[in-house]
């Protein structure tokens, strides 16, 4: 809970200031709605995620196999640039506020005013290094750092409410005040659902919460497949963590709508950013704010590493399977050192700001839960319950909607999601371009039937196979297929042949474990595997067999028919297009060594 707890708590850090910018005197009623959508919405969405993708990989893996082919290949590269916005914002903005409560600390030197961008730089540099050190065994500080913050924001919460319980006057005073602005009750409450979307922080964490699943124990009984214990410990760690939170919540904004004055929360003011910083000081002194102050500043650090330890989660687990990022993408160091760049960037940008951030950042949060929503939602649809569907198509909606008018609102998430999506597609087409001759088969397995083939023909010194399209599975398709290339080919009449066939599947898949079956069709030996590639697929079944048998094998080919450019088209995006050469071309790149590398015979 505290490893999601320095992403999802950290928010009290600038949330309820955000909220009291926001919505002013109705702060206390836009956040209650916002704890309604967090406990009837958010929870039981992540609670199924939970149970449905358990390996750590969130919403984002639920999408991508409900969603078939390029298009959830799409969806999915769209979703990793709004979770790099709300990633790499929470890194900024955490960082940017964690400076404002050390600038705005009594006991704070005085250079430290109007240098707002250079400290916040200097956090982030100081994250970068935790990161190219190594970040695991930091992963217990979140628990020290989780367990003192919320401890003294109790003590700022039971003795801010013992100043309200002291003068009672000034409840009276709020409503009165409340009702001089609005006037009618539901007035204040349609206000109160149009401004809660400017509230959105306060619902980041869920997706770090299912981040860090595979921290949780669970059961001596559970499976890979289906771990009881580990989705049981998930759906508590999701429950207790929102309901701390929303308690959190709700009485912090009651707390500074009453005790601090409006103007306080401006740009500027000294309640900007740091509320309950503010009542830290005014109520417990300096020493116990300044203790207030560091342990904020901590935390927010801290979240930022929770994000950046999400990013190197995601684009690893994504973008290299997909051949849409270099190899070099799997390594944690250069990666660190590309999101601490962007970082850099987005703190100049936007100077530093927390208010010029929260937009951005609360869109990053909205769409990653609209897109659980929706993955729950058809997840359900699947399943057939309907009950469920119509109760998470709902709460789809209402997210949606909450989306949408975030963006309209403050379409600067937007903006920087676009940048991200679109530099994400164009890095991907680039890569994908660039690794289209790799061998994509990250193993390659042939059954005891393939393997018995394989072994045969290498006793007598040589192993022929001949490529063929699959088609109706006639014994008229592999007569002819065999007599037409021992004919072209020149292939002696008493060689053993072996006929290898790809049967399409997803090509939109990069990397692929193959499993090659042996089976005997109307008396012809036949090797089947399945793949979206099928040239990549070939050169890496020909290279398992001559590891396997130490004979260098001989594959033929008939010339495809049609234009070059349309074939090579049809390979980056199909998986299929101009097999035999570039079959040919895959071997040469895998295989330098001309004597050990296998021949291609097109005719």
């Amino acid at each position: 809970m505290c490893l999601t707890g320095v992403d999802y708590f950290s928010t009290l850090g600038y949330q309820p200031a955000i909220a009291a910018l926001a919505a002013g005197l109705l702060s206390p009623f836009a956040t209650i709605v916002l704890v309604l959508l967090t406990l009837l919405g958010a929870l039981p969405v992540y609670r199924r995620v939970a149970r449905e993708s358990f390996n750590g990989s969130g919403s984002i893996h639920m999408l991508e196999h409900l969603l078939p082919w390029w298009a959830g290949k799409l969806f999915v590269l769209a979703l990793l640039g709004f979770a790099a916005t709300d990633f790499m914002i929470t890194i900024t903005l955490s960082a940017a506020d964690a400076t404002a409560h050390a600038i705005e600390n009594p006991f704070a030197p005085e250079w430290f005013h109007g240098n707002e961008i250079g400290i916040t730089l200097a956090l982030i540099s100081l994250l970068a290094i935790v990161f190219l050190k190594g970040f695991k065994e930091a992963i217990g500080i979140a628990v020290v750092l989780v367990g003192i913050y919320l401890a003294l924001n109790l003590v700022v919460v039971f003795v801010s409410l013992a100043q309200i319980a002291s003068q009672p006057v000034m409840i009276t005073d709020w409503w009165s005040a409340l009702n001089a602005q609005h006037g009618d009750p539901l007035i204040m409450v349609g206000i109160a659902l149009i401004v809660f979307p400017k509230l959105a922080l306060g619902l980041s964490g869920f997706e770090t919460g299912v981040a860090v699943m595979p921290q949780i124990t669970g059961d001596p009984s559970d499976t890979p497949e289906r771990p009881a214990g580990r989705i049981r410990g998930a759906g508590r760690l999701l429950t207790t963590a929102a309901v701390i939170m929303s308690g959190f919540l709700i009485l912090t904004s009651f707390m500074t709508t009453f005790l601090i004055p409006q103007a306080e929360f401006q740009p500027g003011g000294q309640a900007n950013g740091r509320a309950l910083a503010y009542l830290a000081h005014e109520f417990l002194g300096p020493v116990f704010g300044t203790v207030y102050d560091i342990s904020t500043i901590c935390i927010l650090w801290f979240a930022g590493a929770s994000a950046m330890a999400g990013l190197l989660n995601l684009v690893p687990r994504y973008l290299p399977r997909y051949g849409m990022a270099p190899q070099w993408a799997r390594a944690v160091r250069p990666l660190v050192l590309v999101f601490t760049a962007i970082a850099f960037i987005i703190t100049v940008v936007f100077q530093a700001s927390v208010d010029a951030q929260g937009g951005a950042y609360a869109t990053g949060v909205l769409v990653l839960i609209t897109s659980a929503s929706a993955a729950v939602t058809l997840s359900a649809r699947r399943q057939g319950q309907r009950k469920r569907t119509i109760g998470f198509g709902a709460i789809s909606l209402v997210f949606a909607y909450t989306t949408v008018l975030n963006i309209i609102e403050r379409p600067d998430g937007l903006r920087i999601a676009a940048l991200f999506i679109a530099g994400i597609l164009l890095i991907s087409l680039i890569s994908r371009v660039r690794r289209s001759f790799q061998l994509r088969a990250t193993s390659v397995v042939l059954d005891e039937t393939a393997l018995a083939f394989v072994k045969a023909d290498a006793t007598d010194g040589a192993v022929r196979v001949i490529a063929n399209e699959p088609d109706d599975g006639s014994e008229h398709e592999y007569r002819h297929k065999d007599r037409d290339e021992r004919r072209y080919s020149h292939i002696p009449r008493d060689s053993q042949t072996i006929f290898l066939e790809v049967h399409g599947t997803d090509s939109s898949e990069f990397e692929e474990d193959l499993l090659v079956r042996g089976v005997v069709k109307h008396g012809y030996r036949v090797l089947e595997v399945y793949s979206g590639n099928i040239p990549n697929t070939l050169a890496s079944v020909l290279l398992e067999i001559r590891d396997l048998t130490g004979v260098v094998p001989t594959i033929y080919f008939e010339w495809t028919e049609g234009s070059p450019i349309s074939n090579m088209a049809r390979f980056l995006f199909f998986g299929n297009g101009e097999v035999a050469p570039v079959t040919r071309e895959v071997l040469r790149v895998a295989e330098r060594d001309v004597k050990r590398r296998p021949a291609v015979h097109v005719s």
